[in-house]
Formats: structure tokens, sequence, C-alpha cells
């Protein structure tokens, strides 16, 4: 049977110096997995305005069912401005308060979660009361819970991103967030000891730590895996940690092993930095002809 994967939290227009594109990591996740034929679903608010029914449309087009998604009279669909100076490390300035931040318990929602698969979930989630509160109950029902770390400062806490982190059997974050977070109780900078810290601290199942242009590594039951990065010529590469993510667990739902999880998983990161905007359209096929065109070899 096909699992269901729940993602949960922002949806929002990236507004880019030229453009905009329809963003924020719950929704490119859930584009991502769908890219790969999972029953991925949506759970989030826009406002009533024009940028909320654009949004709409667009989840329309990908395939992500809009029922989950809430309509709010009293708050605007959300934005985020992006600074893309820098193409390999893009930071943006999340608007606040949005729609978003006021997802409601609505009618079915814990029943819903309580019967999927794979729920997924984010810290920016956590920065209103309101979604925070919505979050934790859901969270309590949840099967298997995917924690996609996504520090955006200042919207979010140590004691929060912990206590998010503790309820977790599977965290993905990069670099920069796990030296942040190892600071917080001991500061190890190289990479394996303090993965082993954050996975043994929080009791995780499955700990991901995406390197940018150098790859990813994978701390399991099962044990510690690198994967070296794809050279690519990049376009952007808004996406790329989430598309990493969809396409872990879709290899995690197919039982492939660690390490081709990892490397399948860094290959569709890498695909999509080559690819402007962060939900371009894929198959798995995509994937494996770019892997066999790249052929890099595993460090």
């Amino acid at each position: 049977m096909n699992p269901t994967l729940i993602c949960f939290g922002e949806i929002l227009w990236d507004v880019l110096p030229t453009s905009k594109q329809p963003g924020g990591a719950p929704m490119n996740v859930a584009a991502d997995l769908r890219n790969f034929g999972h029953d991925a679903r949506l759970i989030s608010r826009v406002g009533s305005d024009e940028l909320g029914r654009e949004l709409l449309d667009f989840l329309d087009q990908k395939g992500i069912p809009t029922q989950l998604v809430q309509t709010g009279q009293s708050h605007l669909t959300g934005v985020a401005k992006a600074n893309v100076s820098d193409s390999s490390e893009v930071t943006y300035k999340i608007v606040m308060p949005v729609a978003w931040d006021y997802i409601r318990l609505a009618p079915g929602l814990v029943e819903m979660v309580r019967q999927s698969d794979y729920f997924i979930y984010g810290s920016l989630a956590a920065r209103s009361h309101q979604t925070h509160v919505t979050l934790q109950t859901l969270l309590a029902v949840a099967k298997k819970k995917v924690f996609d770390v996504n520090l955006r400062a200042p919207h979010y806490s140590k004691e929060v991103v912990e206590s998010l982190l503790y309820q977790a059997d599977m965290a993905k974050l990069n670099e920069h967030e796990l030296i942040e977070i190892t600071d917080w109780y001991q500061s190890e900078t190289d990479l394996r000891p303090a993965m082993q810290q954050v996975y043994e601290r929080y009791q995780l199942e499955t700990l991901c730590v995406t390197l940018g242009a150098d790859g990813a590594a994978l701390l399991d039951g099962s044990g510690f895996y690198t994967q070296a990065g794809f050279p690519v010529e990049v376009a952007d590469t808004i996406g790329s940690g989430d598309a990493f993510l969809a396409a872990f667990l879709h290899k995690t739902i197919r039982h492939e092993t660690p390490q081709n999880k990892l490397a399948f998983a860094c290959a569709t990161g890498a695909y999509v930095a080559t690819q402007p905007g962060a939900t371009p359209s894929f198959t798995e096929a995509t994937i494996v002809s770019f892997l066999e065109q790249a052929a890099v070899p595993d460090q």
C-alpha cells in the first residue's frame, strides 16, 4: 500500500528581486514527494486574498490536495523576501504575522494524522502560539515524526527546537544548524561526533546532515555514512534541502540501503539546484539519469 505523508506548516510566496515563487519547506517537500508518486498532503493556511488563491491554484497544478489548507479572513497570505546575492546560501526575511501563523485544529485533522504513516514538520511553524499548539496536538498522535529543522532567525528558540527534536524519530538539518545545536550544550566541531551527540541526546532513529556542495552524512542504527556532493551548475539552491528530504523519505519507504538512500537524496538536491525555483517537476527516472551521468564515487 502507498503510505500517506502529511507535511505541516508554512506555505508562502518567496519574493525574489525580479519575481515571486511559491514556497515554504512543507509545501516544497509535499510537491517533491508527489513527484515521486507518493500520497503527500499539506496542512497549512492562506489568506482570503489574491496571493492565497494563487497558491491554492499552484497546489492544484502540483497535484497536492487543498482540503487541509485552511483559508483565513483576518491575516494575509505568507510572504518571505529572499536575498539571493549568495546563490549557495539564500537568506530570507519572513513576514509575520501571516495566515500560516494561525493554523487551527480543524475537525478531522487529528484522526487524519493518526492514520498517516509519516508526519513532517519544521521549526518555523512553531513561531506562533496558535500554530505551535496545533502542531503539538498532532505530534502527540503521529506515527513516524520527521523534523526538518530549518532554523530561520529570529523565528525560533533553543527551548522550542529542543522540544521538537525530542519528539522526532528522524531529523534533517544542515551543517550550520548542526553546529548551532551542538553549541547549545557542548561545542563539538567535527562532523561525526557532533552528529553522534545530537543523535544520542534526542534519541533519534535517523539523523541526516546536508553539507551543501560537499554532499551529506547519515547516522542511523546501522552506522555512519557519507556521500560526496555532485558538482553542478547552480541556478539557485532554493528548495534543494527540501528535495533531499523528500528523496530520502522516498527511498526509506522503498527500503533501500542507507548508502543508496543518501546518494539518491544528494542527487535529487543537486538536480533541483540546477533548476530555477523550489519545486521543479521531475520523476525518479530524472534522478536516476542524473546519477548515471554524474557517477561520482562514494567517499
